[in-house]
C-alpha cells in the first residue's frame, strides 16, 4: 500500500509540474481559416505553419513534426527569413495547391496565392504564425462554395467572416468540406445547431478516434463489480476534462502534447495494474479518476484548445462537445457490458475476464508511454 500511495503521489507531482510548462515549437496545430464568399471570388486567410506545408509533412499522421520524417526540412525552413519562407512557399505552390480545396457545383477551383504575412524567426523555440490569403474566381451563376484541405494538411477551422456570433464555424477533419457557403451572403447557425454538431464532435473523438479515451474507461469498467458506482466514476471523469478543456479553450492553460499523452498513457497503464493487483476501493478510485480526467481534458485540448471552439457559440459548443464524450464513454460501458458484463457476479469473473483484458490494456498504455516519450 505504500508503493500505492507513492506511484499516487508521484503522478500527481508530474501533473503539476506539467502544467507550467509552455507549448511546443514544433507542436501540431489546427490551420484557421476566415473564409470571405462574394459574387465573383472567394478568399481564404489561413493562419497556418507554412513550414510544414512546404516540407510536405503528413499533419494528420504526426502530433509533433519532429515527428515526422521531414523533420530536418521542417527546421531549415524554420531559420529561414520572411522573405526566404515565402520564396519557399512561391516555388513550392505548384505541389501543394491541389491541398485547398475550393470547390463550386461539385468542380474544383484553382488556388492561387493572393498574400502572404510572415512572422520574423523570433526565439526558435517558439512557433511561427504565418497569414497565408489564397482566392479561386468563382464561375458565373450563383451556385454556393464548399472549402476544405486535403487530409494530409490537418485539422481546419474555417470561419465565415462578417456575419456575427451566427456565422458558420466549422471544425473538420482534414478531407472534410464545410457546408455549401453561399455567394455575397452568410451561411448562419443557431445555437441548437451547433451544440449538436459538437456533440457529434464529442462523440466522434471518442468513437472511433479516442483509443487512448477507449481503453481508459474499459480499465474502469474492469474494476467495477457494480454499475452505480461506475456511472459516477465516468461522470466524475467528465466533469473533469470539461473543466480542463475549457481553461485550454479559454487560453488559461496552454500545454504540449508531447508532455500530456505520455501522462494520459500512464493513467491507463495504472487503472489497469489496479485492476490486476485487485488494489484500491470505490470512493478513492473515483477521485484519482477526477485528477485523470483533468489530464484526459488536456488531450482534448490539444486538439481544441489552440484556436478555441465556436467563439460565438463557446458555452453551447463546450457542453454540446462533452455531452458528445460522455455519451461516447457511456457507449463503451454500454458495448463491453452487452460483452461481458453478463459475467460479472461469477466467481471466474476476475481471474478469467478481468485480469487478462487488464494485462492487455497495461501492455498497450505502457507501449504507449514509451512511444510518447522517446519515440
Amino acid at each position: 500500500m505504500g508503493a500505492l500511495t507513492m506511484l499516487r503521489r508521484l503522478l500527481l507531482s508530474m501533473a503539476l509540474v506539467f502544467t507550467v510548462l509552455p507549448a511546443a515549437a514544433h507542436e501540431i496545430r489546427p490551420t484557421i481559416a476566415d473564409v470571405e464568399v462574394g459574387e465573383f471570388e472567394v478568399t481564404l486567410t489561413l493562419r497556418t505553419a507554412l513550414e510544414a506545408l512546404i516540407a510536405g509533412i503528413d499533419l494528420s499522421a504526426v502530433d509533433d513534426t519532429d515527428d515526422a520524417p521531414e523533420a530536418a526540412e521542417y527546421d531549415r525552413l524554420r531559420a529561414l527569413s520572411p522573405e526566404e519562407l515565402e520564396a519557399e512557399l512561391r516555388a513550392a505552390w505548384p505541389d501543394i495547391r491541389d491541398g485547398f480545396i475550393i470547390q463550386s457545383e461539385g468542380e474544383r477551383l484553382q488556388a492561387d496565392i493572393v498574400a502572404v504575412e510572415i512572422a520574423e524567426v523570433g526565439d526558435m523555440e517558439l512557433p511561427r504564425d504565418a497569414s497565408l490569403t489564397v482566392g479561386a474566381t468563382l464561375p458565373e451563376g450563383d451556385s454556393g462554395v464548399r472549402v476544405g484541405l486535403a487530409e494530409e494538411f490537418g485539422t481546419f477551422v474555417p470561419r465565415q467572416i462578417g456575419g456575427g456570433d451566427d456565422a458558420y464555424e466549422g471544425f473538420l477533419d482534414g478531407g472534410e468540406l464545410t457546408p455549401e457557403l453561399p455567394r455575397a451572403q452568410i451561411l448562419t447557425e443557431g445555437a441548437m445547431q451547433v451544440f449538436v454538431r459538437y456533440v457529434v464532435s464529442g462523440f466522434d473523438h471518442i468513437i472511433p478516434k479516442g483509443l487512448d479515451h477507449i481503453l481508459f474507461v474499459l480499465g474502469l469498467f474492469f474494476f467495477a463489480t457494480q454499475m452505480r458506482p461506475l456511472l459516477w466514476q465516468v461522470t466524475a471523469f467528465t466533469v473533469a476534462h470539461t473543466i480542463t478543456l475549457a481553461l485550454a479553450a479559454t487560453g488559461v492553460v496552454s500545454i504540449p502534447g508531447s508532455v500530456v499523452e505520455p501522462l494520459i498513457a500512464a493513467s491507463i497503464v495504472y487503472v489497469a495494474v489496479e485492476n490486476i493487483l485487485g488494489i484500491g476501493n470505490t470512493k478513492w478510485r473515483t477521485i484519482f479518476v477526477f485528477g485523470f480526467g483533468l489530464l484526459h481534458g488536456l488531450g482534448f485540448a490539444s486538439v481544441l484548445g489552440d484556436f478555441g471552439i465556436a467563439q460565438g457559440r463557446f458555452i453551447e459548443a463546450l457542453i454540446g462537445f462533452n455531452i458528445g464524450v460522455e455519451l461516447g464513454q457511456l457507449a463503451v460501458i454500454a458495448i463491453a457490458f452487452l460483452i461481458v458484463g453478463w459475467f460479472m457476479q461469477k466467481d471466474w469473473y476476475r481471474s478469467f475476464i478481468v485480469i487478462p483484458a487488464s494485462l492487455v490494456i497495461a501492455a498497450i498504455g505502457a507501449w504507449w508511454v514509451v512511444e510518447r516519450t522517446l519515440l
